[in-house]
């Protein structure tokens, strides 16, 4: 008789394997196993398989975004290690080539101007001047259900100019705009909170449109022009092309708000009364807020200048102001507050997705997908309006699957200039990808599409349900006027094709 053993009381699973780790396994398999397909060298065909690897886990969420990036750095360096050199082919490009590779991202002056925007957010949030900004914003343009309303977008704007992250902006309205809410006495489920909450998340997502420091997504497609094109437009002529229409659509956020959630009282008793309140206990401005005021304000006259007054990149002129808030004496800030307000998760993975896109590139896979792509959709029949509103609405949908606006930059812009550059002819290659990069922020539909959504979500004012239907609303009004815009004030600046 066979004695069964019985598991020990208390002994912990080992954690199953996730599934979307496994389906993208299969998937790199199935592409590393293939016949080696036509025009396709070996190391590009093992990045395809990084890439599907990489897509099926963050449109699954099956890893943490900064653990997937780990795992993405070790698939290139063997894979690419133990094939022919994209330079050479008579030579293996070896592990220390292929790590070379997976890390080159590191190097990019875009991880660095990323990296210095998020701790100067941790400054904005460390010395209060965002939430004072916040406050007095609100408390000048009223408290009436119709100007809070108004306030939540322009509080949003005046912050995207300021704080270079749509999270951290997120993170300071959020607090304000709850205890806003309570102080006047309003149920936090009722429609008037629920459409405050939605429209700080929407509104934060129409000004990355209009800002090159207010996202990330942007930073990385200026990254990948460098990279393919030589070149890239200042932070002056991505506000230019891309500031009206989120102007525009800002009032289309609030027209769509007041005839979807109409608030249940349009006067709220005591309200700037709960302002003034929140004001004083502020007290005046400390000296640490006037340094990194005039620090910001500096940036802002260097970003907008730029090519016009002085040749200094974007990038130099933030670590600048970076090290004098952080150099003791004048800083506002410590080492030791930066390490641990900082999330250097969203570095790794940023670092990590300009990797995974210049490999890409460089091994030519983004070109032989490129090649796919226009012979089966026909984009060479489209006029070059005609391959813009394909290219976005492709856009928009693929969105629908992914948490990340960066993670799906670093999967999709180093494949569409490529199909850019295939199609030649007068399409302006550097002016349409930046106004590709603009659709990357089209995070409106779902609460899971961007992560000032799920900040948003989390005051439990509204549903999914509610969202999807604002959402909705705004990517349809939102595609539009891309297409009025391509046809209109972009095609004056000359951004879909080339001038002769």
């Amino acid at each position: 008789m066979t004695a069964t053993v019985s598991p020990t009381p208390g002994a912990a699973k080992a954690p199953a394997i996730p599934w979307g780790v496994l389906v993208g396994a299969v998937a790199a398999a199935a592409i590393l196993f293939m016949p080696e397909p036509a025009g396709l060298s070996v190391a590009g065909q093992r990045m395809l398989a990084v890439l599907a690897f990489a897509v099926i886990v963050w449109l699954t969420e099956a890893l943490d975004y900064a653990v997937s990036s780990v795992l993405i750095v070790a698939l290139m360096a063997f894979m690419l290690g133990t094939a022919p050199s994209p330079k050479n082919p008579d030579v293996v490009l070896g592990t220390n080539g292929g790590l070379q590779m997976a890390l080159a991202g590191f190097s990019n002056t875009a991880l660095a101007l990323v990296g210095a925007a998020l701790f100067i957010s941790v400054a904005m949030t460390a010395s209060g001047l965002d939430k004072r900004i916040a406050l007095r914003t609100l408390s000048t343009i009223g408290t009436g259900a119709r100007r809070i309303l108004l306030g939540a977008i322009v509080v949003t704007i005046l912050l995207s100019f300021i704080v270079p992250s749509a999270t951290a902006r997120t993170a300071c309205v959020v607090p304000i705009m709850a205890g806003i809410i309570t102080a006047f006495g309003v149920d936090k489920r009722s429609v008037f909170a629920a459409s405050i909450m939605m429209m700080i998340a929407q509104a934060t997502s129409v000004w990355n449109v209009g800002i090159l420091t207010s996202a990330a997504q942007n930073v990385l497609t200026i990254g990948f022009m460098r990279k393919s094109l030589g070149d890239a437009p200042s932070w002056m002529d991505w506000l230019l092309a891309g500031a009206p229409w989120s102007v525009l659509m800002s009032v289309a956020l609030y027209v769509i708000a007041r005839r979807l959630f109409p608030p249940e009282a349009e006067r709220i008793q005591g309200g700037r009364e709960a302002m003034k309140k929140a004001l004083s206990e502020l007290g005046p401005m400390s000296g640490k807020e006037w340094r990194v005021l005039l620090i910001a304000l500096g940036l802002l006259c260097f970003w907008t200048t730029e090519k016009e007054l002085h040749d200094f990149d974007t990038t130099s002129t933030t670590i600048v102001g970076l090290s004098l808030m952080l150099l003791p004496g004048i800083g506002v800030m410590t080492w030791k507050e930066v390490q641990t307000k900082v999330p250097w998760g969203t570095l790794v993975v940023f670092g990590v997705g300009i990797s995974l896109g210049t490999a890409l590139l460089d091994t030519k896979a983004a070109i032989w997908l490129a090649d796919i792509a226009v012979r089966n959709l026909h984009l060479e029949t489209l006029s070059p309006f005609g391959v813009f509103a394909a290219l976005s609405a492709f856009l928009i949908l693929i969105h629908l699957g992914f948490a990340s606006a960066t993670a799906l930059t670093s999967a999709m812009i180093p494949i569409l200039i490529a199909v850019l550059q295939r199609l030649g002819g007068d399409i302006n290659v550097g002016g349409m990808t930046m106004l590709l990069g603009f659709v990357v922020s089209f995070g409106f539909i779902l609460p899971v599409n961007a992560p000032q959504n799920m900040v948003c979500l989390g005051t439990e004012t509204f549903t999914s349900k509610q969202f999807t239907k604002f959402g909705l609303w705004i990517t349809a009004i939102g595609y539009a006027m891309l297409l009025l815009f391509a046809l209109t004030w972009w095609n004056f600046l000359g951004l879909l094709t080339v001038t002769k």
